[in-house]
């Protein structure tokens, strides 16, 4: 059994890592799970940065057991208080109808309460309730089906069309067939927002140094840290355009580093970069794809690739299916989140891209290409069965 290796991260990371929670909003727990860092370190980074903000360097001392204990009853307070809102929306989200309570009834008969109690504190008739458990059993459940449909669609932003919106429901386990999901969504006038704009972002008309292709459309690795590919686009807000650049790793499809500013020279792609290998901290020769845009061409970003033995692929001139996944992403950002917003300034369009790539992009979303997992999950599920493999080669 191999020995875990120490990770170890200089000052520039930690203070990106503090920037990304206190400027962008993220929680604490999203960005551990999304970087996979200790939650005990970053807290600790936090607490550094606000003791030297405030003119004590290191941390402050420790708290006395008073204040301990003050501390746990304000967030048991803060947890009460949030349990009981969501009760408060559950009751409110709650249907009059008979058949709604036969269901509330259904659910706690099987938590050993009695099924006359239960009838008669919702004041409905127990034949009534075993009629309608009868008929349960041979009559379809379109409407419960239907409202199912309706929440997962609003809870992905309504971007979802029929294949991942039957495998969200197919994971919950309803039997249903991508036929009948499109069938319930024209009924429920249930549409996946489309919508496509175009800026032109990528200037190759420069005399500096091209890379060749190396990855040559080889986007299925077979491990993670092997190929990435980066690209520039644009965010459209109310205070002019952000420029956003992104690191993809190929094998999971997931988001390992970003940057956005409101130039894109050559320092934005290179930030992006950066946050990337301080977070993967990928072994030397691992390929880096880009187009043949100025930025990745320029000797900044050609420098950090040699520093850290990374090798530099671009794509052939005017073909942007040699980096058609880095593309379909920013497609996917831009139909799920950017075009139903309208930002108001950089800052608030930087907190929301953030929000999207830690919290739902990487998180959350299904992906097709990783069977219908979410980035995060497909790592994780991979990082168990490679030691099963390796001991059965043993």
């Amino acid at each position: 059994m191999t020995k875990k290796q120490r990770r170890t991260f200089n000052a520039e990371f930690k203070l990106q890592v503090v920037q990304m929670i206190r400027q962008q909003g993220l929680s604490v727990g999203d960005v551990c799970r999304d970087m996979k860092l200790g939650e005990t370190a970053v807290r600790r980074w936090l607490a550094q940065a606000d003791e030297e903000a405030a003119g004590r360097p290191g941390i402050g001392k420790p708290l006395t057991a008073e204040q301990q204990r003050i501390r746990q009853l304000e967030a048991e307070n803060k947890q009460l208080r949030g349990d009981v809102d969501i009760l408060k929306k559950a009751f409110g989200l709650l249907c009059p109808r008979a058949s709604m309570s036969y269901q509330f009834v259904e659910q706690l008969h099987e938590k050993a309460v009695p099924v006359g109690r239960l009838c008669r504190v919702l004041g409905v008739s127990r034949s009534g309730y075993y009629g309608a458990r009868q008929r349960a059993k041979f009559a379809p459940k379109a409407c419960l089906v239907s409202a199912q449909l309706k929440t997962e669609f609003a809870a992905s932003g309504r971007v979802y069309g029929s294949r991942r919106l039957g495998a969200v429901l197919r994971a919950q386990g309803l039997r249903i067939g991508r036929h009948r999901v499109r069938r319930l969504m024209r009924e429920n006038k249930l549409r996946a927002l489309w919508r496509r704009k175009f800026v032109h972002t990528t200037d190759s008309t420069h005399a500096l140094p091209v890379s060749a292709n190396v990855l040559a459309r080889r986007f299925n690795p077979s491990g993670p840290n092997q190929a990435w590919v980066s690209d520039i686009t644009y965010i459209r807000t109310r205070s002019g355009w952000l420029y956003l650049a992104v690191v993809l790793d190929l094998y999971a499809r997931k988001v390992v580093g970003w940057a956005m500013a409101p130039t894109m020279h050559a320092e934005l792609v290179c930030a992006a970069l950066q946050l990337a290998i301080a977070q993967r901290q990928p072994a030397p020769g691992l390929i880096v794809h880009s187009d043949r845009g100025s930025q990745y061409a320029s000797g900044l970003h050609q420098a950090l690739l040699a520093r850290h033995g990374l090798v530099g692929s671009m794509s052939r001139k005017g073909n942007c299916w040699d980096n058609a996944v880095m593309e379909r992403f920013f497609l996917s950002l831009k139909t799920e989140r950017v075009w139903q917003r309208d930002y108001a300034n950089h800052a608030e369009a930087m907190t929301d891209i953030a929000n999207y790539i830690v919290g739902f992009y990487n998180s959350v979303r299904l992906h097709s290409k990783l069977g219908n997992l979410p980035p995060n999950a497909f790592e994780q599920q991979s990082a168990i069965k490679q030691p099963i493999a390796v001991s059965e080669k043993t």
